[in-house]
C-alpha cells in the first residue's frame, strides 16, 4: 500500500513543486492544499457520472465518449471549482496565481484517480501514468489557470477568457482521450508528440503569465 501510495504522489508531488516554485510570489500553502482538496473530491461525482453514463449505454461512439464522457465532465468541474472557490479570493491577485490554483486542483483530482488506478492495476503502470494522465491533467491546469488569470487582471473580454478557461483545455483533454481510444495499438507514436506539443503550450503560458500584465 505504502509503495502504491508513493509512486501515485510522486509525480504529483514533483508537478506541483514545479509551477508553485516559479511563482515570482509564492501563494499560501492553506490555499493551495484547499484547492487540491476540492480537485480530490471531485474523482468521486465525476466517476458516478461515468460509471452511470457507461452503464446506460448512451454511446458506444468514441468521439462522445473521449469528448464529453470524460473531457468534458473532468474540465466543466474543474472550472466549476475555480470559478467559485478561488476566482473571487483575495490572494488571486496575479496573473500567475491562476495557474497556482489551477494545477492545485488538477492535480487533486489526478492525485486520487491515479492512486485508485494504481490500486485497481497495478503499481507497474505508475511510470506511464506519470508521464501521460498526470502531466496531462497538470498541463490542462496550467492553460485552464493562464484564461483564469487573464480574466481576473485585465479589463477586457473578461467573459470570453472564462470561457476558454474552459473550452481549451477541453477540446486538448478530448484529443488526448481521443487517441488513446482510437489508437489502442499505436497510441504512442501519437501522443507523445502531443505531450510534446502541450508542454511547449504550457510552459509558453507559464511565462507570459509571470509578465507584467498590460492593461
Amino acid at each position: 500500500m505504502f509503495a502504491i501510495l508513493s509512486a501515485g504522489l510522486a509525480p504529483i508531488i514533483g508537478l506541483m513543486s514545479y509551477f508553485y516554485l516559479k511563482d515570482r510570489v509564492t501563494e499560501p500553502l492553506s490555499l493551495i492544499l484547499k484547492a487540491f482538496i476540492f480537485g480530490a473530491l471531485l474523482v468521486f461525482p465525476i466517476m458516478f457520472i461515468q460509471y452511470a453514463l457507461e452503464t446506460e449505454g448512451i454511446s458506444n461512439s468514441i468521439f462522445i465518449q473521449s469528448f464529453f464522457f470524460v473531457a468534458f465532465f473532468e474540465e466543466f468541474f474543474k472550472w466549476f471549482i475555480f470559478l467559485f472557490v478561488m476566482y473571487n479570493h483575495s490572494q488571486f491577485d496575479d496573473h500567475y496565481d491562476g495557474i497556482v490554483y489551477s494545477v492545485a486542483i488538477s492535480l487533486g483530482f489526478a492525485s486520487l484517480e491515479n492512486v485508485l488506478y494504481l490500486f485497481t492495476n497495478g503499481i507497474e503502470y505508475a511510470l506511464l501514468r506519470a508521464f501521460f494522465p498526470v502531466s496531462s491533467h497538470a498541463l490542462f491546469g496550467v492553460i485552464m489557470g493562464y484564461y483564469f488569470g487573464k480574466a481576473k487582471l485585465t479589463n477586457f473580454h473578461t467573459r470570453w477568457n472564462i470561457f476558454l478557461a474552459l473550452y481549451i483545455p477541453f477540446i486538448l483533454h478530448g484529443i488526448y482521450n481521443y487517441i488513446l481510444k482510437s489508437l489502442a495499438s499505436s497510441w504512442s507514436y501519437y501522443l507523445i508528440p502531443f505531450m510534446i506539443i502541450l508542454w511547449f503550450i504550457a510552459l509558453h503560458r507559464v511565462k507570459i503569465a509571470n509578465q507584467p500584465v498590460k492593461n
